[in-house]
């Protein structure tokens, strides 16, 4: 039996993480630590047995260090992070407070607990990080690799690169046994509405406009988030301490090509559920229209990146990392979660609770 603390543990990737965990692990104790901002939510962990929500923020260093003493924690894994791009380039100070002074303070705690006063038990520091952090990639450049410069060119990607340097100097200063993934763009079930992939299957069902940033070619990496919680098990379970390893989905796409695949997904699901028209009797699906006439075109993001994607040799070479979703299969996956799930975004999303 272990005990784990698990930062933003009631967010999109970190709950996705509870339930993955408890799942295969049905010993071990979760302490889930997270201020529960907009993006985290109770419900999201909700009847996870093994999963105990302690509500406060990853920058109060005492509570954490309480929380590793008291609970016998012996791993972190670390996801609080704020990581909405846009929200990061109209106001990025949460970003510097969260993800670079937040991640200090949980290295700060692991430190004095498992290090300064600790017994010298193996212990884990689990980072997660983006591909983000390395900036923008040429239509023919290789994929980035843990070796690739970083050049963060967001507020958000310049501040997780923070706390990359600040995880790897902990290491290498105080000997704390730390490792780092950096995954890319994830989807599936509980992911808060402001991300493409929910944002534009909820606008379709609800008749709302798909405003696509720029001429809609920038191209990700997407990466179902059970295959990154199957990859950072991996590296709990057999990354070297003090390395880095990427995590990637093998799908490299332009956002028109999955947008395209969001559209037709819904006029499908429209004509084979019954009764779906009449719940969202908004959609131009369910008036017989095709759902791409929702499509319209915005001015780009500033600093927008135009590619990312992941070379995940190191991590299948040394965790035996490979993912097991397709995104065909991942976003059908996904649609059938959200159709089925109407209760857990929509709170989340106050246009869509009178939209009936």
């Amino acid at each position: 039996m272990a005990n784990l603390l698990v930062t933003g543990g009631a967010g999109f990737i970190g709950g996705n993480f509870v339930h993955y965990w408890a799942e295969r692990h049905p010993d071990d104790a979760v302490i889930v630590l997270d201020c529960l901002t907009y993006a985290g939510n109770r419900s999201t962990i909700a009847g996870v047995e093994q999963a105990d929500l302690v509500v406060g923020d990853i920058r109060d260093t005492d509570l954490v260090e309480k929380l590793l003493r008291d609970r016998d924690i012996a791993t972190i894994v670390h996801f609080a992070a704020e990581s909405h791009v846009d929200r990061s380039i109209s106001g990025p100070d949460a970003f510097i407070d969260t993800n670079i002074l937040g991640t200090n303070s949980l290295l700060k705690a692991a430190r004095a607990v498992w290090l300064d006063k600790g017994s010298g038990k193996q212990h884990r520091f689990h980072h997660i990080s983006t591909d983000e952090v390395y900036g923008s990639l040429g239509p023919d450049d290789p994929a980035f690799t843990e070796t690739t410069p970083y050049q963060p060119n967001s507020p958000y990607s310049a501040s997780k690169a923070s706390s990359d340097h600040l995880v790897r100097a902990y290491h290498h200063t105080f000997g704390l046994e730390v490792t780092t993934t950096n995954c890319s763009n994830n989807y599936g079930p509980y992911q808060y509405p402001e991300k493409l992939i929910p944002l534009f299957l909820l606008n379709a069902l609800h008749g709302r406009s798909l405003p696509i940033y720029g001429d809609g070619m920038n191209v990700r990496d997407w990466l179902h988030v059970e295959d990154h919680c199957r990859g950072i098990e991996a590296c709990l379970d057999d990354g070297r301490p003090g390395e880095t390893y990427n995590i990637g989905g093998g799908a490299e796409l332009p956002n028109m090509a999955v947008i395209d695949r969001i559209c037709a997904s819904v006029d499908k699901a429209m004509e084979e559920i019954d009764g779906l028209a009449q719940r969202y009797p908004d959609a131009p699906a369910a008036k017989g229209q095709p759902t791409d006439s929702l499509k319209t075109f915005v001015t780009d993001r500033a600093g927008h990146d135009r590619r990312y994607a992941i070379d995940e040799t190191k991590a299948r070479n040394e965790l035996n990392y490979a993912p097991h979703h397709t995104f065909e299969d991942g976003m059908a996956q996904t649609l059938r979660w959200y159709l089925d799930h109407e209760e857990w975004w929509r709170r989340l999303t106050p246009w869509a609770q009178t939209s009936h």
